[in-house]
C-alpha cells in the first residue's frame, strides 16, 4: 500500500477466545481532520474509557461499522473462518468505501480491496486500535444482554470467557444455546451426557 491512498479501514475483532457468544468485528476509517486522542489496543484500556472513546470514534470516523458472525456460523466454519467472515461484512458495510484494508492479526479476509494483516496492529496502528475499541464494546453489551436472556451464567462479567466462575457455571446448569458447542470445555460437558 502506497502512501498516495488515504481511506485506509483498520479492522478487528474481539471474541474469538470465550466459550459463548458470537465474534465480532469492526472496521473504521479515522478522519485525518478529527483525531481521536488515546486509541490504544482494547485491552489495555477500562471499561469506561473505552466506552468513552468508542463514542468519540463513532462522532469522529469517517466511517465505521460493526458487524458479527453468530455462533452457528462458529460452529459451521470454525471460529478463524467465522472471525474473517465477521470482518468482512464489517469492511462491506463501511458506508465509504475503504482504498485499503489493515488487518489485527496474521490473516486477512477476502476483500474486492487489498488488504494486508499487521500482527500486534492494536497497538501500532490507529484505525485498527480504533476497529478494537468499537468491536470490545459492541460484543460487551451483546454479552450483556445475553446475561439477561441467560442469567446465571455470569456473563455480564465474565464476556463468555473461561472463567472460573462460568467453568463452574456451565458445569451446573449445562450449555445454553448461545455456548460454542466445538469449543473443548463445552464440548467435554456435552460428551459426559448434559
Amino acid at each position: 500500500m502506497t502512501a498516495a491512498v488515504e481511506r485506509v479501514a483498520g479492522v478487528d475483532e474481539a471474541g474469538r477466545g470465550p466459550l459463548a457468544g458470537p465474534v465480532v468485528a469492526a472496521a473504521v476509517i479515522l478522519d485525518p481532520a478529527r483525531p481521536v486522542d488515546g486509541l490504544a489496543d482494547s485491552k489495555t484500556l477500562a471499561a469506561r474509557r473505552r466506552e468513552a472513546l468508542a463514542a468519540r470514534i463513532r462522532e469522529r470516523a469517517l466511517a465505521w461499522a460493526v458487524a458479527e458472525a453468530g455462533v452457528e456460523e462458529i460452529e459451521r466454519l470454525n471460529i478463524l473462518g467465522a472471525t474473517l467472515l465477521a470482518m468482512r461484512r464489517a469492511v462491506e458495510a463501511l458506508a465509504v468505501a475503504p482504498e485499503a484494508v489493515l488487518v489485527d492479526g496474521d490473516r486477512c479476509p477476502p476483500l474486492a480491496v487489498p488488504a494486508r494483516a499487521v500482527v500486534r496492529g492494536d497497538r501500532t496502528v490507529a484505525a485498527i486500535a480504533a476497529a478494537s475499541i468499537l468491536a470490545k464494546v459492541a460484543r460487551d453489551a451483546h454479552m450483556q444482554e445475553l446475561e439477561r436472556c441467560y442469567p446465571g451464567y455470569g456473563f455480564a462479567r465474565h464476556k463468555g470467557y473461561p472463567t472460573r466462575e462460568h467453568l463452574e457455571a456451565l458445569a451446573r446448569l449445562g450449555p445454553c444455546p448461545q455456548h460454542r458447542r466445538g469449543f473443548a470445555p463445552v464440548a467435554r460437558l456435552l460428551g459426559a451426557g448434559r
